[in-house]
């Protein structure tokens, strides 16, 4: 039988991309990761990383390997939550990746009802793009993340996830003064998000359809800073309704008919966990409170 802690590392490997990525993430020394990956080979009986310049590549027989230890971890997370479930009190830790907007609109209410609901329950939060979120879920940096998804955007899930919808964010035109329409805005500066997001490719769609490359000035994943551009008179901003939750808008608004699409994915196997069925209620609670 093969070694689990091998095959973990042999999964690790994929998703890292590097023996050193590997090492750095589940402390290690890449000399022992390597060494374990060896014995792995040993026990299988066939090379299973080829080498490509400096880097290495999971052979065939090794990506066969990858997609059964998924299976046996995921039986492996459905036994944990079997466990939880038969518990009376709900403990442990969960830790939740975020985008901004979502962090500050919607986790502190959560935050709060988990408190009152499962003081037992302690909560890790991070701040981080679904870009980056969403790797990391899938290599087991976090339990549940907070994503967000752009008309005519449709980013590609893997089928090891699962998600479910949380709210509808309906979409914004900011501007310093008043303006009747996107186009008139063709000559003015612009606040986006950096170039190859899909934030960045529907703004630009947007623009474009109304006639004008828009001159992109300001880049930044930072929405609070958006609209500190747009107040100050320096850009006009593409902004969702989270941004204001709760607040008064401080400056001029267009509503689109576009709406981004919130939502929690978490990892098949995991999500009938106590801890992430908790967490899930208290975020649909967060956004109807």
């Amino acid at each position: 039988m093969f070694d689990l802690h091998r095959l973990r590392l042999l999964r690790e490997l994929k998703h890292r991309g590097t023996l050193a990525a590997v090492a750095a993430a589940l402390s290690y020394a890449p000399s022992s990761v390597s060494q374990q990956l060896s014995q792995l080979e040993a026990e299988v009986g066939v090379p299973l990383l080829e080498p490509v310049g400096r880097r290495v590549r999971l052979t065939e027989q090794a990506e066969i390997l990858v997609a059964h230890t998924e299976a046996v971890l995921e039986r492996l997370e459905r036994a944990e939550a079997d466990i939880a479930r038969s518990l009376t009190d709900l403990t442990g830790t969960v830790r939740i990746a975020s985008f901004q907007t979502a962090a500050l609109a919607l986790i502190p209410a959560a935050l709060g009802l988990l408190r009152e609901r499962h003081p037992g329950l302690r909560v890790h939060l991070t701040q981080l793009e679904p870009e980056r979120s969403l790797p990391a879920l899938q290599s087991r940096d976090f339990d549940l993340v907070l994503a967000e998804e752009y008309p005519g955007v449709p980013d590609a899930r893997s089928p090891d996830l699962e998600q479910e919808d949380l709210l509808e964010d309906p979409l914004h035109l900011a501007t310093p003064t008043p303006a009747t329409a996107l186009a008139a805005l063709a000559d003015h500066p612009w606040v986006m998000e950096p170039a190859d997001t899909p934030a960045r490719h529907w703004a630009l769609t947007r623009c474009r359809e109304a006639g004008f490359e828009p001159d992109v000035r300001f880049e930044t994943t930072d929405l609070l800073l958006h609209l500190r551009l747009v107040e100050e008179g320096h850009a006009a901003a593409f902004l969702p309704a989270l941004v204001w939750r709760g607040d008064t808008p401080t400056v001029p608004l267009r509503q689109l008919p576009d709406a981004r699409r919130v939502f929690t994915v978490v990892r098949k196997g995991r999500n009938t966990h106590p801890a992430i069925v908790a967490c899930r209620d208290a975020l649909r609670a967060a956004v109807t409170g």
